[in-house]
């Protein structure tokens, strides 16, 4: 959800609820997607009850799943889907046709080229406009479908098991997928307007009905002869999980509309208040609007994860009191981004998915600068906006420096329990302010605004994370395990025990 349009704008969708969208005082685009998000939620238990792979065939699954997700397409963006479904069927040709050696590689170029020509166009045609719910997202979200796809294919049929890691050993393709295969897990109902992506073999787990079973052997596997209370003989259900998301839903909407609406981004670079404010003023605002600004994303990708656990999809284990998680494909832990002690930690709990597919095609297979190329590849699919660039090139210095600010000190701290909390709260303040100084070109989308925004913070940030950088860089010794032997990142904060993480871990980087 985002703020009420202050220009006109027509959405290329359906106008059957332009009344709804008038009364309500919302863009149609946005009244569109929620009520197609609503509609998913009572398609999913439909989905779930009454077509279960005990009542009808894997196909008719696929089929359903693809044809309601094409209908939400065409009812939210009328024309504009047509370019959704060039990219889906342009790949699907590429991994029919093309060398199964360089197929992720053509799948890559295809997708990412198309979808940044896309991105260049909104940026002509919108002119800068905010619109959240225009094709672009769904577009971004079908790239990592499609380019997790071409390269666990290529894993599975090119690469020798000795040369892959555990995560992909287990995500490995063996099989090219058929057409309604294919369009399925691109284009399901579940996910085709806001995510989350999910690998292609859980995904056709749950479709064919082994989704539970599957997650459950693997806990089973890791945790040896643990025993977890879990009664095998039946399903558990995800009706507790879906309500809960439902209610984290419902606060996060009402928090939109009486706080989020009063404390506006463009705020942050009014000549005025920038000119009249003190800097501690300037800052405090900033900080506020930033936090203000998040329960629109916790909204839409908390009803989206509610969306596919109702259906039957997004179990994750049982945690440690017996109980099921349904966190499988769950893109951001709230707790952990409001309570984050580092930088990294803040990006591992946000936007999880995402940082799973750059972690899976850039981070693990780059030869070297892979946090560069990790932090480009994710500007490049967020769009052509200058201030994406903005955020993620500042966000380069600013991990590293507290890397290293990490490894020098914090050590002294641990020493007695006051002296640990007091570090703990300096790091979250230090952290949320460098994410409130990092994130807001991202919002505010300009050249000449993240200019302004900058000079009225002077700058700060990047002189203290590159002075600190510099500094601290012959002292950065790495004594944390390797990237393949860490646990997930936010297994701290999760609900679920460390035996019921997910198989990937959202870790672009080491701390």
């Amino acid at each position: 959800m985002g703020d009420p349009a202050q220009t006109p704008f027509k959405t290329t969708g359906s106008e059957w609820l332009l009344p709804v969208s008038e009364y309500l005082g919302f863009p149609l685009d946005q009244v569109n997607f929620l009520a197609c998000q609503l509609f998913a939620l009572t398609a999913a238990f439909c989905f779930r009850l009454y077509l279960s792979p005990a009542h009808v065939s894997p196909l008719v699954r696929h089929f359903v799943a693809a044809l309601l997700g094409i209908g939400f397409l065409v009812f939210c963006f009328g024309w504009y889907s047509s370019h959704i479904l060039a990219v889906v069927v342009a790949n699907y040709l590429i991994i029919i046709k093309a060398d199964l050696n360089s197929v992720h590689r053509y799948s890559m170029v295809i997708s990412m080229g198309y979808l940044t020509a896309c991105q260049v166009s909104r940026v002509f045609i919108f002119n800068y406009g905010i619109l959240s719910t225009d094709f672009s997202g769904p577009l971004m979200i079908v790239t990592q479908k499609l380019t997790t796809l071409a390269f666990q294919l290529h894993d599975g049929m090119c690469k020798k098991t000795e040369q892959l890691t555990q995560e992909q050993k287990l995500m490995a393709i063996n099989v090219r997928p058929s057409l309604i295969e294919y369009l399925s897990y691109n284009l399901n109902f579940l996910s085709v307007l806001v995510g989350p992506c999910s690998n292609y073999k859980e995904y056709i787990d749950f479709i064919e009905g082994r989704h539970i079973s599957t997650r459950l052997k693997q806990q089973q596997h890791a945790s040896s002869n643990r025993q977890n209370g879990y009664n095998k003989t039946q399903n558990p259900s995800p009706l507790n999980a879906v309500c809960h998301k439902l209610v984290v839903c419902a606060g996060c909407m009402l928090f939109f509309l009486t706080v989020t609406r009063s404390l506006p981004i463009t705020y942050n670079v009014d000549p005025d208040f920038v000119s009249q404010a003190s800097f501690l003023t300037r800052l405090t605002y900033a900080f506020f609007s930033i936090q203000a600004a998040r329960p629109k994303f916790y909204f839409a990708w908390t009803l989206a994860d509610a969306v596919n656990n109702a259906a039957g999809y997004g179990f994750l284990g049982m945690d440690e009191h017996g109980k099921p998680s349904w966190d499988l494909i769950s893109n951001l832990n709230i707790i952990g981004i409001e309570t984050a002690t580092s930088f990294k930690t803040f990006i591992d709990n946000w936007n999880i998915q995402t940082g799973i597919w750059l972690k899976t095609v850039c981070y693990d297979r780059a030869p070297k600068h892979r946090l560069a190329l990790t932090f480009i590849l994710s500007a490049l699919w967020h769009g052509v906006y200058p201030g994406y660039y903005f955020t993620f090139l500042t966000a380069i210095p600013i991990t590293i420096a507290a890397r290293a600010i990490r490894r020098s000190i914090r050590h002294y701290f641990l020493g007695s329990r006051v002296m640990k909390l007091g570090y703990d709260i300096s790091t979250w303040a230090a952290t949320q302010l460098a994410i409130c100084y990092t994130v807001m070109p991202f919002l505010l989308l300009a050249v000449n605004h993240t200019i302004v925004y900058y000079r009225s913070m002077y700058f700060h940030v990047h002189i203290i994370s590159i002075l600190a950088a510099v500094a601290l860089h012959r002292k950065h010794k790495p004594r944390e395990p390797t990237t393949t032997t860490k646990t997930s990142s936010f297994s701290s904060s999760a609900p679920c025990s460390a035996q019921c993480q997910h198989v990937h871990s959202n870790n672009n980087d080491k701390d």
